[in-house]
């Protein structure tokens, strides 16, 4: 049964809208979006309608105690007349997965899937069909209860909004290694999908930009010695030929398109090792040449290799091949069965079911 409603003047919105030449990452906002509101224990039915400012009382608890959740994920329509989706299911798992770690109510994947498909299926002639460009999708949650009680909200509102976007960054990057400030620890909330775990990277970010680098890199809470993620994403590196990334260990998120390359490089023969990598280690790897490549991936930017990991005195160490062979035949697979130009043998490929167009 249908648990969701169309406000008449949706499908207005979306052919009044002009698509802009320049897209940039989430900087162009799609005219529609899908909320739930959930209280008394239970989920409201969905609602799609026009874009529009939403309203919140000052004491609302996301604003105060940052109860918030999101996902970040894609639509692609390139050559082909229907928009995909890529793992869907995945992102349901971990939205749930944050929402338990940030105590928040669970939503259903009918749920779940219902905004994303709307506002998919609503966006297609919007979404951009040029490779290496999408429709981004944001699913979130948020704690709409006013009360400034220190304790969980029994009020949430779930959304889904979009933005036609390109890939965040599509060049090699310059890394800042940070070996002071933090971004989580084994316990907290590093492996949730929480906004507080993003604001606390900025101060870095801003720090490696001013100092001519692209992004910087997270190392452990306890020792400051391992490699735990690159900004805000996954990272892997090129070591005799063997592909290593960081161990999932609760204080980094288990990304998707992490999940993705591992299977890909394991399918190509390639041996996988997730471990602990020591940046000192892997500093001097890089200089006698054993690390040849260095990549850091995500949904956003998809994956995006790294030349040259830097330090705050100056230092620099340069990659051997700064866009290697290996990144760049990952990076082609992926998109390849992303944008349906090659063979899905993994079954991640979704199309939107036919009852959700307009």
């Amino acid at each position: 049964m249908q648990k969701y409603t169309i406000d008449q003047s949706t499908l207005s919105a979306v052919h009044k809208f002009i698509l802009p030449e320049k897209l940039g990452f989430g900087l162009v906002p799609a005219p529609i979006m899908y909320s739930a509101e959930y209280m008394d224990g239970i989920w409201g039915d969905g609602y799609l309608e026009p874009a529009r400012a939403i309203e919140l009382q000052p004491s609302a608890k996301v604003l105060h105690y940052g109860q918030e959740i999101f996902e970040g994920m894609k639509a692609y329509r390139v050559g082909q007349t229907h928009s995909n989706l890529f793992r869907p299911e995945e992102n349901w798992k971990r939205f749930n997965r944050s929402a338990q770690r940030m105590a928040m109510p669970e939503i259903s994947l009918d749920r779940f899937m219902d905004g994303v498909y709307l506002v998919t299926a609503y966006c297609e002639s919007l979404t951009p069909s040029n490779s290496g460009q999408s429709l981004y999708l944001r699913p979130f949650m948020f704690a709409s209860e006013p009360s400034l009680e220190v304790s969980g909200a029994n009020q949430f509102t779930f959304m889904v909004i979009a933005s036609p976007s390109q890939a965040i960054h599509t060049d090699s990057m310059r890394v800042l290694i940070e070996r002071e400030m933090i971004r989580a620890s084994r316990g907290g909330t590093g492996a949730a999908k929480t906004g507080g775990n993003y604001a606390s990277s900025f101060a870095s970010r801003q720090i490696a930009l001013e100092k001519g680098f692209d992004q910087c890199l997270w190392l452990d809470a306890q020792n400051h010695q391992s490699i735990e993620e690159l900004s805000v994403m996954n990272f892997f590196a090129v070591i005799d030929g063997d592909l290593h990334t960081p161990a999932l260990t609760g204080s980094l998120l288990p990304g998707i398109t992490r999940d993705s390359i591992i299977q890909l490089a394991k399918l190509m023969g390639l041996k996988v090792i997730e471990e602990a990598i020591n940046i000192d280690l892997l500093i001097g790897q890089i200089k006698s040449g054993q690390c040849s490549e260095a990549f850091c991936c995500g949904t956003g930017v998809i994956l995006s290799p790294i030349k040259e990991l830097g330090e705050h005195d100056g230092s620099c160490y340069q990659l051997a091949r700064p866009e290697g062979d290996l990144s760049c035949q990952l990076r082609t697979k992926l998109i390849d069965i992303q944008e349906r130009r090659a063979e899905d043998r993994f079954g991640w490929i979704e199309t939107v079911p036919p009852q959700f167009y307009p």
